[in-house]
């Protein structure tokens, strides 16, 4: 099946998205849609003939734990609300800790690196097949950028993409702007993993903005794509080509115009890129019968159906159990200060942990944008404080209340005026009445003891 060009469906820019020519399929992320119902921009565009795919960001497929079933089932709900072909997810983990380490459950709020290890990619090939078996269309799982590399990996990317595809079946979105990521963080040749990688599995491709600071590629989705990132999507194209390609933007949004211009260079660097034909027998160019046979699990690398595949196999005793421990170590050292896990690099473990609290406040302001108008120019100071060492436990709606009540117990906000309308908005969303000066006491008391 072939996608064509397509570009992230936001509600910040819905209207420049139906308004852009030439659109062929947009991607919506999963949790921000209603299990029966769409935003009517979505709905129009699929009158349209326009597809939607829906890409989950919470699965946390790359993590210990077995993948819960009520996610499983919120993102296979979206997938039939939408009729779409296709869900997309990452390889990646998202949260730690809980009963596989007898330790509090951590939230990351964001996607960190699987280690490639062959426990990780046990643990991965059960949670993938686990999560197809689940869900009524194929999966494609994403590649993503990192700032940190584990130690003592035994794979490439290119060589645990391939072997994950390979035993079970799952196809692949290739994002060119995170092995972009990695090239400058973390030295890995964007070339050798295209090599590596089953290139005939990839379902689509997603480009994206980013910027460089400190010698560090932050991957913000928030700048324009550069001339590197498009330099990847040619390698990629004189490979394969790819049965759909995708923008990505996710804030600083710009004017309609400049995502035209964006969408324009993509289309330009698929056609420069393309391998010249060579008449009968030549490789099929963009969006031919071999590059749809693959996206519609023909073929080789296809995406196996749940009837086709052989019976989940369990992650070998042990794999999950020291799989759960690193990846909580881990965490922990980013989200609660704990000591870093040996071989780390430490410098670039405080760069996460920073980007970590950074998106927290950025993801709170907009979940909850009374508070930053509520605090004023203090907010992000005031969330950054209290982010530290106080790890996200639940999603960000529960930290934005857990982040009010704790200005609250601090006495703040020093405006009268403002600590009552803070006040009143507790209490319109905790549904109780806010601490008393003896439960603040206590309750403050109780974090020093407990370290928080």
């Amino acid at each position: 099946m072939e996608l064509g060009i397509g570009i992230g469906w936001r509600p910040e820019i819905a209207d420049e998205v139906e308004a852009l020519a030439g659109i062929d399929w947009v991607e919506a992320v999963a949790e921000n849609l209603c299990a029966d119902h769409l935003p009517d921009s979505l709905v129009r565009l699929r009158e349209r003939g326009v597809r939607v795919v829906p890409h989950g960001v919470a699965l946390g497929l790359g993590g210990a734990d077995r993948p819960d079933p009520v996610r499983l089932a919120s993102l296979a709900a979206r997938a039939e609300l939408l009729g779409t072909p296709l869900v997309t997810e990452h390889i990646a983990f998202v949260r730690a800790g809980g009963p596989l380490t007898a330790s509090p459950r951590l939230e990351a709020g964001h996607l960190l690196p699987v280690p490639r290890t062959r426990d990780a990619l046990d643990v991965l090939c059960e949670n993938v097949r686990i999560a197809q078996d689940s869900l009524p269309v194929p999966l494609a799982l994403e590649n993503i950028a990192a700032l940190i590399a584990w130690p003592g990996e035994e794979l490439t990317e290119g060589q645990f993409l391939a072997e994950l595809v390979e035993r079970t079946g799952v196809r692949l979105l290739i994002d060119v702007a995170n092995l972009h990521t990695n090239h400058v963080n973390l030295g890995q040749d964007p070339a050798k993993a295209l090599d590596e990688l089953p290139v005939e599995a990839i379902a689509y491709v997603h480009v994206a903005g980013g910027v460089e600071k400190n010698g560090v590629w932050h991957d913000t989705h928030a700048h324009p794509v550069t001339a590197p990132v498009l330099d990847v999507l040619a390698e990629l194209r004189s490979r394969v080509d790819p049965p759909g390609v995708l923008l990505e933007r996710d804030d600083a949004f710009p004017p309609a115009g400049e995502l035209a211009g964006e969408l324009d260079a993509i289309r330009a660097t698929l056609r420069r890129a393309a391998p010249p034909t060579r008449g009968p027998g030549a490789a099929p160019g963009v969006g031919s019968a071999s590059a749809s046979a693959s996206a519609s699990g023909e073929g080789p690398g296809r995406a196996v159906r749940g009837g086709d595949r052989p019976p989940v196999a369990p992650a070998p005793a042990g794999a999950r159990d020291r799989t759960a421990v690193a990846q909580a170590a881990l965490l922990s050292a980013l989200v609660a200060g704990t000591p870093a896990p040996e071989g780390f690099d430490h410098r670039r473990l405080r760069v996460q942990s920073r980007a970590l609290a950074a998106k927290r406040a950025d993801v709170v302001a907009k979940v909850a944008p009374e508070l930053p108008e509520i605090l004023g120019d203090g907010y992000r100071a005031a969330f950054l404080a209290y982010a530290d060492g106080r790890p996200m436990s639940g999603g960000y709606r529960r930290d934005a209340l857990d982040f009010a009540e704790h200005v609250l117990i601090a006495g703040g906000p020093a405006d009268p005026a403002a600590r009552r309308r803070l006040t009143y908005w507790w209490q319109d969303r905790a549904g109780a009445r806010p601490p008393r000066r003896g439960t603040r006491l206590i309750r403050a008391a109780r974090a020093v003891l407990v370290g928080r």
